[in-house]
């Protein structure tokens, strides 16, 4: 038992360091988050949400562990020398031979270091078996790549042993996750994904915004794509010099709005791509001809208002929901 405390007690930094890094990738990657379990599940549950930011946590601790500390100053291992590969995969039967049962804890750390990873694939994502093992293998890969190339390069030499045996033993811990989501599947479920494609036309205020957020990426990709080959056209082809102070990505992006809040929900049911990947249609009740295109049109011009970031534009809708359960534009 002490020797598996001294063992731990040299990972206490790490730990710590995953901790502190987890608010703010939380805080980054809550609307993916939300938005990948919309997609996955049609609504929010609170034990995959829950389950969700615990894997977040996970990973950020595997980056902790198995990268941190970084090198500093002005000499030793990734500074002024590195430390070699080690490519026998039999060593440890001299490590343990050598150094008897303190050997031991390293080895089972970094087996079951890696049985969450095999259980996040297999429970949360739900996974089938090979392409959980193949994860394992891909992460511990890329964990031992930066580990034996200075952090792909940062730092001029290794600065941590890139180790076949880790590979195996990371692989093994996996593949034992995933068995054990497997096993736990038996007894309890983890419910069937959400196949059928059903659309909610009653979508909740974070559903709203998970879309619109989508959709603004959508937007913003197809602007700085479009606009940006626009304004090289005009840069390098003469004839089209006289055009080359036209605002192209701003254009872009309010035709790309358009297309995506107006052209795409009229013609998809009211869903908008964003809508779409997290099952919903912006579309409150049945509406047809002009009134429909009325709801469409005034629902443009307060996303695009709400788009332009004008100050209080997006708490004011907020509020205004809190009040009213419904957007501006649902009531017409």
């Amino acid at each position: 038992m002490g020797l598996i405390k001294r063992f731990l007690a040299g990972y206490s930094e790490n730990f710590i360091a995953a901790v502190a890094l987890w608010p703010i990738a939380s805080a980054v990657l809550t609307l993916p988050i939300l938005a990948y379990l919309y997609h996955r599940d049609g609504r929010l549950k609170f034990a995959s949400v829950v389950s969700t930011y615990l894997a977040v946590l996970y990973f950020l601790g595997l980056g902790c562990f198995t990268l941190y500390p970084l090198p500093d100053g002005t000499s030793g291992p990734g500074i002024s020398y590195g430390v070699p590969w080690q490519l026998n995969p039999l060593a440890p039967i001299g490590d343990i031979a050598r150094e008897g049962l303190s050997a031991v804890p390293q080895i089972a750390f970094n087996v079951v270091f890696f049985v969450p990873l095999g259980f996040i694939a297999g429970r949360l994502l739900r996974w089938g078996a090979v392409r959980s093992v193949v994860l394992g293998l891909a992460v511990s890969f890329a964990i031992e790549a930066a580990q034996g190339t200075g952090l792909f390069g940062i730092y001029p030499y290794a600065y941590r042993t890139a180790d076949v045996d880790d590979l195996i033993y990371n692989t093994s811990g996996a593949a034992i996750g995933w068995w054990c989501a497997a096993a736990l599947g038996r007894v309890l479920p983890p419910g069937a994904l959400a196949e059928d494609g059903e659309v909610t036309h009653e979508p909740g205020f974070v559903r709203r915004c998970v879309a619109f957020w989508l959709d603004m990426l959508l937007v913003q990709l197809v602007a700085g794509t479009a606009g940006g080959v626009a304004s090289l056209l005009c840069w390098n082809i003469p004839a089209l010099e006289p055009l080359s102070d036209v605002p192209w990505i701003p254009a872009a992006a309010a035709v790309a709005f358009v297309a995506v809040e107006l052209a795409v929900p009229w013609a998809r049911g009211g869903s908008t791509p964003g809508g779409g990947f997290v099952r919903m249609s912006c579309e409150t009740r049945p509406r047809k001809g002009l009134h429909r295109a009325a709801f469409l049109l005034v629902r443009l011009v307060v996303l695009a208002v709400a788009f332009a970031d004008l100050p209080l534009a997006g708490p004011l809708l907020a509020l205004f929901y809190l009040a009213v359960r419904r957007m501006p534009y649902d009531l017409i």
